[in-house]
């Protein structure tokens, strides 16, 4: 997100994460670390009930009559047919309070007229002025397809391996949670490309001329390959799996409490 900054210069670019929890308190403030986060609160509730619902409901249409022991391929797919729907549905609930949040946690800066905003609020109305609700959708179409992947994994995965297992509802929660950890990681890592790219995305909207860095997501693309690297599309994937240990916890919990 930093190179997509207006904020950040290349001189004062974190060089990682290390680097970065140590600048943030001196050059922000400790509360920075928790800037956007009311953006991922909110958001965070109504995306996980509406993933499970509709997965479960997903679930109904690509698995019906389908025999996990005798048809494998077609269980697996439909498992990660079924994730990846669930997922894309959501987002187009909640995608301007994702959008917000990572325009919030970019905007460094102490306070007043160093940030761009002055909150979640001023966030999503001076975008809606500047872009419209097109603004609030900035990079939505990469990230359908990166929740995808994700959620294609997330779900698709983890079913297919409780389910193989000789007794899925009784399994040890410490075998669901290795499960769901492994999951959860390779789902991460799978998508995290799709990730940064529409991260970069969103940090164009509200800009206007010289001020925008890429004409669209294929131009985005093309670009970090180009001037970055292969390794550019997987800058903080690191932090990224750290954070999924909490999504793990939620696929493990969400089983327990179907029990």
């Amino acid at each position: 997100v930093q190179h997509a900054s207006k904020q950040i210069t290349a001189d004062k670019q974190y060089k990682g994460i290390i680097d970065c929890v140590v600048r943030i308190p001196k050059e922000q403030g400790f509360l920075s670390f928790w800037r956007g986060n009311l953006a991922n609160v909110i958001r965070y509730f109504p995306t996980q009930a509406l993933n499970f619902a509709f997965k479960d409901k997903y679930k109904k249409i690509f698995l019906d009559g389908v025999d996990k022991r005798t048809q494998f391929w077609r269980y697996f797919a439909g498992n990660l047919a079924s994730g990846g729907a669930a997922g894309a549905t959501s987002l187009c609930f909640v995608y301007p309070l994702d959008f917000a949040r990572t325009r919030l946690a970019a905007d460094v800066g102490k306070a007043g007229a160093e940030r761009e905003f002055t909150g979640l609020g001023n966030c999503l109305v001076k975008i809606f002025k500047s872009d419209g609700l097109r603004g609030l959708y900035q990079g939505f179409n990469v990230s359908v397809q990166g929740i995808i992947i994700y959620r294609a994994a997330y779900f698709g995965i983890y079913d297919t391996a409780k389910g193989m297992l000789p007794d899925p509802k009784n399994t040890h929660i410490v075998v669901s949670w290795m499960i769901a950890q492994t999951v959860t990681a390779v789902a991460g890592l799978a998508s995290y490309p799709f990730d940064t790219v529409r991260r970069r995305m969103m940090m164009q909207s509200g800009r206007k001329g010289a001020d925008i860095m890429y004409s669209g997501t294929i131009d985005c693309w093309r670009k970090i390959a180009r001037d970055e690297g292969g390794k550019a599309f997987f800058k903080g994937a690191w932090s990224n799996v750290l954070r999924g240990m909490g999504g793990a916890f939620v696929l493990v919990l969400y089983d327990e409490l179907k029990k």
